[in-house]
């Protein structure tokens, strides 16, 4: 077993140093762990990124490969294919955003990936990790249009057994955008086709879009944390501020979800954010999931009670007080379709109060809870609530919430204008309300 390297070795540091505990990291092991090797990750690097952060991500690389798991990286090189066509002389047409690819751009893109699929396995293995170029070999594909195009492939099959091989033997395949037509003829293929092609042949339980961005953007330029496509999707695509590339990604996103299971999801992150995009419920980048729809109700009469109460309990492990349900007054009830994540709001004097606010632990990290957050927020621009001090959860409410005060076993909240010269008086009928949970 190699060692890792010192740099490898603050990354662990760093990593263990953004978790309230072990429990997150052990989680999420746990889980990428469960699933067959080849199956954990597709990870596809842009050629910027192997430009400008080569050393962090194979950093990022190396760590992954020391706890355990195996990506398979899949890398392009785009801005170094155009700086050497111009320096060739070697002019390139794009036609349907496709680079219309002669046998001189052929010659000069073979040369290019091969120089870059050399940089990254060799950075990788300066980390004490093996790592496997692929050239030629996984992707097999067949013209997309010859008059057209010239030499562009696109996949027809993806060898599997060649990348179980290389898994097995304990290295990272890391494989080009390079395709063998029948009878030999390399060609080029574009990187969200070969991402598509690998991805639809493995069925990961992650995609992974290395990015210098770090993740999508909202409409004021700052990576959205999470998008639940089934709530947010039709949304978005309807919004004038999501342009361009941004609106691009976003469609080959659920294009990539849509032939993938339901516990599948895509992160668009930087290097240096991976490790914390995965194994850490806040992350650092934006995560994508089919995600469930996200139901409102006012009363509690079209709710599952049964389904509510065993939410609410597995998510606190701890059992409900029999009058819990038959004493509230619901102001609002917002509820994932498969009842895996909720909030439960509720009228209490002249305020409204967040009664509960329940994730199941392994729906954490989904963006469930954020998305949950967005919609309970957006409609209700004031409210308070409370949680135990002590709860591991508190660095999402810090970063929720517009102030707290602690006030003995708990810490309460608030959201929206609060004059605390004014508002002891509900700090303190927060902080006293009855138990909901049995000793």
């Amino acid at each position: 077993m190699t060692t890792p390297s010192l740099i490898t070795r603050q990354t662990i540091v760093q990593l263990l140093s953004n978790m309230q505990d072990g429990k997150e990291i052990r989680s999420y092991l746990q889980r990428f762990s469960s699933i067959e090797q080849t199956r954990f990750a597709v990870i596809k690097i842009g050629g910027a990124i192997l430009q400008d952060h080569l050393r962090e991500t194979a950093d990022a690389l190396a760590f992954l490969h020391t706890v355990g798991l195996t990506p398979i990286v899949i890398h392009g090189g785009g801005p170094q294919l155009d700086a050497v066509l111009k320096e060739r002389g070697v002019e390139t047409p794009k036609v349907d955003g496709l680079r219309v690819t002669d046998a001189a751009t052929m010659d000069a893109a073979r040369d290019v990936f091969i120089g870059e699929n050399i940089r990254l396995v060799e950075a990788v293995r300066a980390e004490g990790v093996e790592a496997e170029g692929v050239i030629v070999g996984v992707i097999e594909a067949d013209y997309l249009d010859k008059e057209k195009y010239g030499f562009v492939g696109e996949p027809t099959n993806i060898r599997l057994g060649m990348l179980s091989s290389i898994v097995k033997s304990g290295a990272i395949p890391i494989i080009t955008c390079l395709g063998v037509a029948p009878g030999g003829q390399l060609l080029n293929i574009n990187g969200d086709s070969a991402t598509r092609a690998v991805v639809s042949a493995l069925q990961p339980l992650k995609v992974i879009f290395l990015t210098g961005v770090g993740g999508l953007l909202d409409k004021t330029k700052r990576p959205m944390h999470s998008i639940n496509l089934a709530s947010d999707y039709e949304t978005l695509m309807k919004a004038d501020w999501l342009q361009g590339g941004m609106r691009l990604k976003l469609q080959e996103i659920k294009r990539l979800l849509d032939q993938l299971p339901p516990a599948s999801s895509v992160s668009i992150t930087t290097p240096q954010g991976l490790v914390r995009e995965l194994f850490t419920h806040g992350g650092s980048g934006t995560l994508v999931r089919q995600g469930e729809a996200i139901n409102s109700f006012n009363s509690k009469e079209k709710l599952d009670r049964a389904k509510t109460e065993a939410l609410v309990e597995a998510a606190f492990a701890r059992k409900l007080k029999p009058g819990w349900w038959d004493g509230l007054d619901i102001h609002q009830i917002y509820m994932s379709e498969r009842y895996r994540a909720g909030a439960v709001m509720t009228k209490i004097d002249d305020f409204i109060y967040l009664d509960k606010f329940a994730v199941t632990e392994d729906a954490r990290g989904e963006g469930l809870s954020r998305t949950i957050w967005r919609h309970l927020s957006k409609q209700n621009p004031a409210f308070w609530w409370r949680s135990r001090t002590a709860n591991n959860f508190n660095a999402f409410y810090n970063d929720m919430a517009t102030g707290s005060v602690k006030k003995g076993y708990w810490t309460v909240y608030w959201v929206g204008e609060c004059d605390l010269a004014k508002s002891y008086a509900t700090i303190d009928r927060v902080a006293s309300l009855p138990a909901s949970f049995e000793d």
